[in-house]
């Protein structure tokens, strides 16, 4: 695998690993074994000879599983990266955990930490030339029931932290994951449109969708007027491969 390429797969939900030249990404891990979600972080997988690097955007349960922490066993190279609203009893030091708007360097990768509209981090992370973005439950929480009030508030919230992505010096996003909740009825694609618009990724995941795979072609639809590949998800198809 050379730099600028990645393998992505999609584990569950807000859930995705990315397998780089160097390094094992995996982003808010939380399988749901009802509809036979890839469950490839086997012992063999974990204990290839790279760079594990585990990201929990915060202490939600669609967000974070603590088998995640089983996972130690098999690699003696992996790393926790977590926000800080998670609660470790008897941490290691292998476990980081982290506020919003942080940047540090661990190995071979780069991780900036930038807020959400909901509860804890979203990340910017850098490995091999590549720049990938995980917006944990940052989003455009338009609810058809809020009052105007609330949902204007939501709105100005969520832009100015899209505006704080883009003034972050890099040079493009190669690959974003984003959600699309289908609880958000028709505005389901709000954040996710207005993210693809902004930040310009080269490859748009959705997220957040639970089960409900069919919304991830209603949003490749709703973008395919921009210049930003959106993957078709589907329950039997999770693996997908990046080229920049």
């Amino acid at each position: 695998m050379d730099n600028n390429s990645a393998i992505i797969t999609h584990l569950f939900h807000s859930g995705f690993l990315v397998e780089t030249k160097s390094s094992i990404l995996i982003f808010d891990y939380s399988p749901d074994y009802d509809i036979n979600p890839y469950l490839e972080i086997t012992p063999d997988y974990l204990d290839n000879g790279k760079n594990v690097f585990v990201f929990v955007s915060h202490s939600h349960s669609d967000h974070f599983d603590p088998t995640i922490f089983d996972w130690q066993k098999s690699s003696t190279s992996i790393k926790y990266i977590l926000s800080n609203d998670i609660v470790i009893n008897k941490p290691r030091n292998n476990y980081y955990s982290m506020d919003k708007y942080k940047t540090f360097k661990l190995d071979n990768v780069t991780i900036h930490s930038l807020g959400s509209t909901d509860k804890g981090l979203s990340f910017l992370v850098n490995v091999d030339d590549l720049n990938i973005f995980h917006a944990g439950d940052l989003n455009w929480w338009h609810w058809k029931n809020d009052s105007l009030e609330s949902q204007l508030e939501e709105e100005r919230n969520f832009k100015d932290e899209i505006q704080r992505l883009k003034k972050l010096n890099y040079k493009a996003i190669d690959i974003a994951f984003f959600p699309v909740d289908p609880r958000l009825e028709e505005f389901y694609y709000f954040g996710g449109k207005y993210f693809a618009e902004i930040i310009k990724p080269k490859m748009l995941f959705p997220m957040h969708f639970g089960d409900k795979f069919h919304v991830c072609k209603d949003f490749k639809k709703k973008i395919r007027h921009l210049d930003v590949k959106v993957p078709n998800i589907a329950e039997n198809k999770r693996k997908f491969t990046y080229n920049s």
